[in-house]
């Protein structure tokens, strides 16, 4: 989290930002982290017995059955460092996206973002072309679309079927601040990240 602030203190900005619970099987965290957290006040929550899950899934788990609001309908989680490392883990980080579909999960690397864009709804998506863009990516995950059709992007799709061994729109460019997507099939939505000096 300092690396986010540069220029303030470390410590103050841990403080600031400490986790209300770390949650997950602890093989990964070091003991002095952990007791750092512990020291905070931060409940830790040591499932290690759970081998069938992700510490994202149990995170997230954790979080819709203690939201901060009582009124879930607006819960938004952004997941840090999602992206970028063990390819394994990264699909399983995409793995809770289709687990807790009915939640707006964004996972973010220094590169990208990624949602899930459930097959129930037509999408608008914003793009803040200050922070995002311009290459973006549309891709049939979970099952092969027959039909999916955009409007904002450089090559908008119109009815198109997409699935691995096919089509599948990576390598787009986001021409709009407004995306729209239907598709009848749950995609995920890639979108660059813009580097600032």
């Amino acid at each position: 989290m300092p690396e986010l602030l540069p220029g303030e203190d470390p410590d103050e900005i841990r403080e600031r930002y400490k986790p209300d619970a770390i949650k997950g099987d602890m093989d990964s965290i070091r003991p002095e982290v952990k007791e750092y957290y512990s020291n905070l006040g931060a409940k830790i929550i040591d499932e290690s017995h759970d081998q069938d899950t992700t510490d994202l899934h149990k995170c997230i788990s954790f979080i819709t059955t203690n939201p901060p609001d009582p009124d879930n309908s607006n819960l938004c989680i952004l997941v840090l460092g999602a992206l970028g490392g063990r390819f394994d883990h990264e699909m399983g980080n995409i793995n809770v996206l289709y687990h807790f579909s009915s939640i707006r999960i964004v996972l973010l690397s220094d590169d990208s973002s990624i949602f899930l864009l459930p097959k129930a709804h037509s999408h608008e998506i914003r793009v803040d072309p200050s922070i995002e863009g311009p290459h973006c990516g549309l891709i049939p995950m979970g099952a092969p679309s027959s039909s999916t059709t955009t409007t904002g992007l450089r090559w908008n799709l119109d009815n198109t079927s997409m699935s691995y061994g096919g089509l599948v729109s990576t390598s787009n460019i986001v021409d709009e601040e407004k995306v729209t997507v239907t598709s009848d099939s749950d995609l995920i939505w890639t979108i660059s990240l813009r580097k600032h000096a």
